[in-house]
């Protein structure tokens, strides 16, 4: 396991935008909810691993999430953060620290651009 690197002991990397087929407002069978969040949890782990993440060696952290939407379409932040679920579970197997550690911020852009841009930093305990 590694420390958090340089950059000030921040992490940083950019995620796909969670599905539509993540929401809470979606009805759908509960099989077809199954394999879309397998594959979200996936999606994320294999992006947070080309960009370099790795296990690291921290007990607690801070994520701050910063949602860029795909267009301009009115979001609702807890949606968005009930969307990432799958998402940020993904990011927790490749980081090696349980989410029940984090401490969660989370933003919308402005801007659109149709992603997720997760800033880490470690929390002294």
């Amino acid at each position: 396991m590694s420390q958090l690197p340089g950059n000030g002991g921040r992490l940083e990397v950019t995620l796909p935008w969670p599905p539509i087929s993540l929401s809470p407002n979606t009805r759908q069978h509960w099989s077809a909810l199954a394999r879309a969040k397998k594959a979200y949890r996936q999606a994320c782990a294999m992006q947070a691993r080309v960009q370099g993440l790795r296990k690291i060696d921290a007990t607690r952290l801070h994520v701050a999430l910063l949602f860029v939407p795909p267009n301009r379409r009115a979001f609702d932040l807890d949606n968005l953060l009930a969307r990432m679920k799958s998402g940020l579970d993904g990011l927790a197997d490749v980081l090696g620290v349980d989410d029940k550690d984090w401490k969660l911020t989370i933003d919308k852009a402005d801007s659109i651009g149709g992603m997720v841009q997760v800033v880490i930093t470690e929390v002294n305990p």
